[in-house]
């Protein structure tokens, strides 16, 4: 009952605090995009402070060493609404693949716009592809990091579906590595957000690089097994150090 109010006092908290970003965000609209960017990078070191020390989630890294410096494609495991936040905490130049729809929500997708976010259009076919590769060579050869979500949504703790399309073409076409990312934010920060939120320690592991070259299907399978198997271990590691916790319930697809 105690983590339940903390996490709603912790929302409400976020909420108020996003929205006076808002206000600041839309004052930084006529500016370069570095300067937008910064602001939301200052925004998401805010919001990881106010869940570490009002609901106790903390969190764990491991693996940095595996990335390499300079533009790279970082694939990553996508449980909560958290993920979508915390890359910008590490990598201040981030730029994130996301749902084409999400660039018309009022505020929030113009400053995505403006910090020249890469933006795919799922029902575009051939085009939609080719804009995704091309957007994505644009951002690499400014020397930034493009983070992509694989399944393309949000999965529940134990939750697997087949990796999108995209990061194939993003990997064969750029010859940059892609790292793969397992997390267990889903944990304690719940899909639906608001009063789901759980004392703990989000684990984040950067695994090695799969370098250019692989042939596309060994790539796309490479990737989903170590994906998927990792985060299934980081799952049961958290479960064991957090009996709060409890035993998984979803597993599969």
């Amino acid at each position: 009952m105690i983590n339940k109010l903390r996490s709603y006092i912790f929302d409400a908290v976020q909420i108020l605090t996003t929205a006076l970003f808002v206000i600041f965000f839309l004052l930084m609209m006529p500016f370069p995009w570095q300067w937008m960017q910064s602001g939301i990078n200052v925004w998401a070191r805010t919001i990881r402070l106010q869940a570490r020390f009002m609901v106790g989630i903390g969190v764990r890294v491991v693996g940095l060493e595996n990335v390499p410096e300079g533009p790279v494609i970082i694939a990553s495991k996508h449980l909560s609404i958290w993920d979508t936040s915390f890359y910008q905490v590490l990598f201040p130049r981030t730029v994130y693949v996301m749902k084409k729809e999400l660039l018309s929500i009022p505020i929030w997708g113009w400053t995505a716009r403006k910090i020249r976010s890469i933006s795919v259009d799922r029902s575009g076919g051939s085009s939609a592809m080719k804009k995704l590769i091309a957007d994505t060579t644009a951002r690499l050869d400014e020397g930034r990091k493009v983070i992509i979500f694989p399944e393309g949504t949000r999965m529940r703790p134990g939750q697997q579906t087949d990796f999108h399309p995209g990061i194939a073409a993003m990997y064969k076409y750029n010859n940059v590595p892609v790292v793969p990312v397992i997390l267990n934010s889903g944990l304690f920060w719940g899909r639906n957000n608001i009063g789901e939120k759980t004392s703990g320690v989000i684990t984040v592991e950067f695994l090695p690089a799969i370098e250019p070259g692989r042939d596309r299907k060994v790539f796309m399978h490479d990737l989903q097994a170590c994906i998927n198997e990792g985060t299934a271990r980081l799952d049961a590691e958290a479960r064991s150090e957090f009996p709060i916790l409890g035993p998984a319930q979803i597993t599969g697809q």
